[in-house]
């Protein structure tokens, strides 16, 4: 794969990145939906929402999408309108290639430019090192674990941690 380049996400990705989300929630403990329970309607109507309140991106690798992220403000009240929630996909057969590392790195210098953007968080499957370990780099730290919170399709349970990050206090790969 050449250079990942970072765009702005549009209405007709949603299809694209919808389809990416089905095949990424085929593989247990990734994402906290199952195959295809998002409707692509879901996509569109987030990809418009967050187009005047928040940031939604896709990583293209050899003009093809590779993965996609936003950041989603929690505006319904003011005193959490500071908190700008986090969701990253690297699509399937993409991981390790720095897919993660180019959205994230776009995001959070986005959320350092926009001053409403005080903390962003995310939550992430306990059983999931990779991703923990990318997010430790990029400077979030562990402030808490679900017990169990997550129920796979076998029936079994696994902890979700929620991570946080404050704008001025990147890790070194910012």
């Amino acid at each position: 794969m050449g250079m990942i380049r970072i765009r702005s996400a549009s209405i007709e990705d949603a299809p694209c990145l919808w389809d990416a989300e089905r095949r990424t929630a085929a593989t247990a403990g990734l994402l906290a939906a199952r195959s295809g329970e998002i409707p692509v309607g879901a996509f569109e109507a987030k990809i418009q929402a967050l187009a005047g309140r928040g940031r939604y991106v896709v990583a293209q690798g050899d003009g093809q999408p590779v993965g996609h992220a936003f950041l989603e403000p929690l505006d319904g009240l003011a005193a959490t309108s500071h908190v700008f929630q986090l969701t990253i996909v690297a699509h399937p057969a993409m991981t390790g290639r720095g897919v993660g590392s180019a959205l994230l790195a776009d995001l959070l210098g986005w959320a350092e430019r926009d001053s409403r953007v005080k903390k962003v968080e995310l939550r992430v499957r306990a059983t999931n090192v990779r991703a923990i370990a990318l997010y430790q780099k990029f400077g979030f730290e562990v402030e808490g674990r679900f017990r169990s919170r997550i129920r796979l399709a076998d029936g079994t349970f696994i902890d979700d941690l929620a991570m946080a990050w404050f704008p001025g206090a990147r890790g070194s790969a910012g």
